[in-house]
């Protein structure tokens, strides 16, 4: 797959970058406005709140598992096959979760829909990037890298408005005109593959080990929420883990990751993304419970740190294309970490102002980093290797969403007082900041990229 596969080489496509922006807000909206129907599908389903659970853990769980896999298929396989399949499945699995008359039927289609939108999560700012020169790739990279964490944020939001007023399955059919859009659109800006559009059978087999070691790790970290004992499922998820990581499959991503000098970076998307979980996790908890503030008026606070973010997101991708995309990255990094840093002294006497202007300063920095991050992790990987980086950063990042309330929880439970999960997520942010400020080593000699020989 060439660097321009979705575009002649010297020309922006910039109606491309908007569909990647689009999918990336669908995708990750998806994680989070089905939370808000859960009581409603219980009771329309007659069934336990434990099992309607499943209508949220059945998407998250393939969408992370399958990161990894689909990261490496998608270095092999047409662009323009794997979107159109993918969104098209995404779209029909909202359609048949919308309709399920029983909770399997429901069950089966999010766990369907996940495994799609594992490949539009690892596709969009693949696609992004490819859309475009290389002098504009801070913009392109903006725009999946902001729309992404908006639709998880406002995800909430949007399912309890749609709850109220049409039911809990608009919650799954909101998804549909954005995927009939994105897939009018990519039909016809998008040149016709010249690559298979299928995995092979050897890479099947590959996805099954893999997907099973993470979606035990990642079932370990949610419901250690509760309760800490699950934690011991991390020593069940180890083995097909290692055993991957060890075979032909898993040889090539280490290989890549190492020879472009990627872990640091990858451990400050990790450290970003547990900082900004847990602080959400905190502050809403904290409002509503302890301060007795009401969902509106909580909401609206919260509401501060998307609208920071989505302001600089644009901004941030535009001084990246000028200045650099290390510089950039660095100040958001820093920007978050002030903003949770005066998040720490929170107390019962704050007025929503006063947290409110912390939590958009937050967002701004989040907003500045997203972008540049995306374009210094994607620009440092091979060029036949794009997906395969693009794929373990998202990795990165969605075990640091599910780590983050986790930790918080483990810190509040601990000392007592939200403080010290506020605490955590700013330690979490401020170590972010050397990660990505250290430059990467330089690339490795061409022989020691042999091990990545079984990859093709």
């Amino acid at each position: 797959m060439t660097h321009h596969d979705s575009g002649s080489a010297g020309e922006d496509r910039w109606l491309l970058v908007a569909v990647a922006g689009l999918l990336s807000f669908v995708a990750m909206l998806d994680m989070n406005i089905v939370n808000v129907a859960l009581a409603d599908i219980a009771d329309g389903l007659h069934v336990s709140a434990a099992t309607a659970q499943w209508a949220v853990l059945g998407y998250q769980l393939p969408v992370v598992a399958l990161l990894l896999p689909v990261g490496r298929w998608l270095d092999g396989v047409g662009t323009r096959s794997a979107l159109l399949v993918s969104t098209a499945g995404f779209g029909l699995c909202s359609a048949l979760a919308a309709a399920a008359p029983w909770a399997a039927w429901l069950i089966a289609a999010r766990l369907v829909q996940g495994v799609f939108g594992a490949v539009l999560f690892v596709l969009m700012p693949v696609l992004a990037m490819r859309s475009v020169r290389p002098e504009a790739r801070g913009r392109a990279m903006s725009v999946p890298a902001t729309l992404g964490p908006l639709g998880a944020v406002t995800g909430p939001a949007v399912g309890g408005l749609l709850l109220d007023h049409f039911g809990w399955h608009a919650v799954f059919l909101v998804k549909i005109p954005f995927c009939l859009l994105a897939l009018l659109v990519a039909r016809r800006a998008m040149p016709q593959d010249t690559r298979p559009p299928w995995p092979e059978r050897r890479s099947l087999a590959d996805a099954v080990l893999v997907a099973a070691g993470v979606a035990v790790l990642l079932l370990a970290f949610t419901l250690a929420s509760d309760e800490a004992w699950w934690l011991l499922l991390v020593l069940a998820a180890t083995p097909p883990l290692w055993w991957w990581l060890r075979g032909p499959a898993g040889r090539p991503v280490a290989v890549v990751l190492r020879v472009s000098g990627l872990f640091r970076t990858h451990g400050a998307v990790l450290a970003l993304a547990i900082g900004f979980a847990a602080m959400h996790y905190v502050v809403a908890l904290h409002l509503r419970r302890d301060d007795g503030v009401s969902a509106t008026t909580t909401g609206l606070i919260v509401l501060a740190f998307p609208l920071g973010m989505g302001v600089a997101g644009p901004l941030g991708g535009r001084l990246a294309d000028r200045y650099g995309a290390r510089p950039v990255a660095v100040t958001g990094a820093a920007l978050t970490a002030i903003g949770l840093l005066l998040l720490v002294p929170l107390g019962d006497g704050w007025a929503p102002w006063q947290v409110a202007w912390r939590l958009a300063l937050a967002g701004v920095g989040m907003g500045l980093n997203g972008g540049p991050t995306q374009a210094l992790v994607m620009g440092a990987a091979p060029p036949d290797r794009i997906a395969t980086v693009g794929s373990t950063v998202q990795l990165a990042r969605s075990l640091g969403f599910t780590l983050g309330p986790a930790l918080a929880t483990a810190a509040w439970g601990l000392a007592g007082a939200p403080r010290a999960g506020l605490a955590l997520a700013a330690t979490a942010a401020c170590l972010a900041v050397p990660l990505i400020a250290l430059p990467a080593r330089p690339p490795a000699p061409v022989a020691e990229q042999t091990a990545d020989a079984a990859y093709t």
